[in-house]
């Protein structure tokens, strides 16, 4: 583990996007970090597209949503 020094706005983002996401701050940088270097690695695939990958890598069982 290490630590990373980060400005006082992106903190305080930090700090409110995980409330919302029910992660701990650490936890919600862990991820923006984790996607924004899936996204730099591969700049053709939409933010929803690396989220369904990472879910499908994981084996994660996403049941799909029918049209009205």
């Amino acid at each position: 583990m290490g630590i990373v020094k980060i400005g006082d706005d992106l903190h305080e983002e930090l700090r409110k996007s995980s409330a919302v996401m029910c992660r701990s701050i650490n936890a919600q940088a862990e991820f923006w970090i984790k996607v924004g270097m899936l996204a730099e690695a591969n700049p053709t695939l939409p933010f929803t597209e690396i989220l369904a990958q990472q879910l499908r890598n994981a084996d994660v069982q996403v049941p799909e949503i029918e049209a009205a």
